[in-house]
């Protein structure tokens, strides 16, 4: 007979992984919209519209997010 641990369940989550989705969200949104400044011109003659450029500039607050969610875990796991 071996002496096998059963695996630990997951603990709860933690209130600073919901930063870190959000972050994703949010940079992942920016990411789309720049690329649909790059299509649009593209695909038709118009400009792209200037909602399309304020959504693009949530790609950087994702990332932004993304470092205060690194930094934090990490302090916090020392």
């Amino acid at each position: 007979m071996t002496n096998s641990e059963e695996p630990a369940a997951p603990g709860p989550r933690r209130s600073g992984d919901r930063l870190l989705h959000v972050a994703l969200a949010l940079f992942g949104i920016g990411l789309v919209a720049v690329i649909a400044i790059f299509v649009t011109p593209i695909v038709s003659d118009g400009k792209p519209g200037l909602w399309l450029y304020g959504l693009a500039m949530l790609a950087p607050l994702g990332f932004l997010l993304s470092l205060i969610f690194a930094l934090w875990s990490g302090r916090r796991a020392r």
